[in-house]
């Protein structure tokens, strides 16, 4: 898949996304089933965060170099060959402990959540066509799929976007 068409897969998910936004009453977003469960709102914020701070992010650290780059030649986890081979994340849940590093803030009103979700696709937009001009030998290192491309990092956000819907209908009941 181009990144074209990425972006276009990302734009339906995000409106997707938008569009469960405005169902849910405040009282829904920061509902949770359960100490250990996340809340809608906390699952909105994750992807945001995610995108932002992580994916986005090693984008620009593979556009720059230096030190967090990996050299050239090095591959991807098998989970990561995977994953790409694949085009998605795979469907099962991902449970890891809570944590103040990890675990999102309730999301202070929708306005956050919908402001942040088209902040990041603004973002993807704008740096799709600037994707070709990043050497693709440098790679940043993801915590499961080894080393990354800036391209296989954006699409890395859209598939974990698609993932989370998984979640989001989970938690919908």
């Amino acid at each position: 898949m181009n990144t074209k068409e990425i972006v276009n897969k990302f734009e339906d998910v995000t409106n997707h996304y938008l569009h469960e936004l405005e169902s849910f009453t405040m009282e829904q977003l920061l509902q949770k089933s359960s100490e250990e469960e996340w809340s809608i709102g906390q699952m909105y914020l994750h992807l945001i965060q995610s995108a932002r701070y992580m994916q986005l992010g090693n984008i620009e650290k593979c556009r720059q170099g230096g030190p967090a780059v990996t050299e050239a030649g090095t591959e991807k986890s098998e989970i990561g060959q995977t994953i790409f081979a694949q085009g998605s994340l795979p469907p099962v849940r991902v449970k890891v402990p809570a944590s103040p590093e990890y675990t999102p803030a309730q999301p202070e009103n929708k306005e956050q959540l919908r402001d942040g979700l088209i902040s990041v696709l603004t973002q993807m937009k704008e740096l799709e066509p600037t994707l070709d001009e990043i050497p693709a030998h440098h790679k940043v290192a993801h915590p499961a799929f080894g080393p990354l491309t800036a391209k296989e990092w954006f699409a890395v956000v859209e598939m974990h976007y698609r993932h989370h819907l998984l979640q989001l209908n989970r938690l919908k009941g």
